[in-house]
């Protein structure tokens, strides 16, 4: 898959005049949790040519493609990308976390890597991970058999929501320093879960664990509850870094 992955990114060069920066694994094989048919989800990051961006309208910045069984394709242009970080885009802050990295423009992530602590927003992160865990906690897990592959992102969005709370920084996005923040009585149940999903579809179903659902519950209430309260951590104004590397990647003196 890796040698499709990287023909599959020539391929997308050619034929859209781009030029990639980045492109890394984003779904549950980043996260530490694949089942054996998950499938790739790979994300990049492009630039076009200058003249691209001389025009008085500015083109469409995002690439899609339909998913296959195996490889599931998209990506950001990095005007976009750029924005969307200062933004403090939580999907963004992954990509750029990601264990698994296929291609990589030299010094790519090293330069971005400084900029993300001063980008995340405590609230703008609780808020994306509350709302990944609402719907495991009000519609994924409320049956007496449950999806595997739900069950486990529900749980990592409960943790990355519980390390925001309680330690006031960007989440990892790896699951194995995530689960530091889970209480000892369930770390058993989670290993024994973890095992079984590695040897399971994705659509495989199990009983509902009523004790870990609960601690999903608990930790959606603990998030609400959070919010207001929850510091405004002003960081420096990212403009003037984040359009240097912008001129800097595009090759135009700053």
């Amino acid at each position: 898959m890796t040698d499709r992955i990287t023909t599959a990114l020539r391929d997308l060069e050619a034929q859209h005049n781009i030029r990639i920066l980045y492109a890394c694994e984003s779904g549950s094989r980043a996260w530490g949790f694949p089942s054996p048919d998950s499938d790739y989800d790979v994300r990049f990051i492009y630039v076009h040519p200058l003249a691209w961006y001389l025009g008085l309208d500015e083109g469409p910045d995002t690439l899609s493609f339909p998913v296959d069984d195996e490889l599931d394709l998209g990506g950001w242009e990095l005007r976009k990308t750029l924005r969307l970080l200062r933004g403090s885009n939580a999907a963004l802050f992954e990509w750029l976390q990601s264990p698994i990295v296929y291609h990589e423009a030299p010094g790519f992530q090293a330069q971005l890597a400084p900029l993300l602590p001063q980008a995340f927003n405590l609230k703008a992160g609780l808020h994306h991970y509350l709302g990944q865990l609402r719907r495991g906690v009000e519609e994924d897990l409320v049956t007496e058999e449950v999806r595997l592959k739900r069950l486990f992102y529900a749980l990592r969005s409960a943790l990355a929501a519980r390390w925001i709370r309680e330690r006031h920084t960007l989440p990892p996005m790896e699951f194995a320093p995530l689960r530091e923040l889970l209480p000892a009585y369930l770390q058993g149940a989670v290993d024994e879960l973890l095992a079984q999903k590695a040897h399971s579809n994705e659509k495989t179903m199990v009983a509902r664990p009523g004790t870990l659902v609960e601690f999903l519950a608990a930790e959606y209430a603990a998030g609400q509850a959070a919010r207001a309260a929850l510091p405004v951590v002003r960081g420096e104004n990212l403009n003037e870094p984040l359009d240097a590397l912008f001129r800097q990647l595009l090759g135009v003196d700053s």
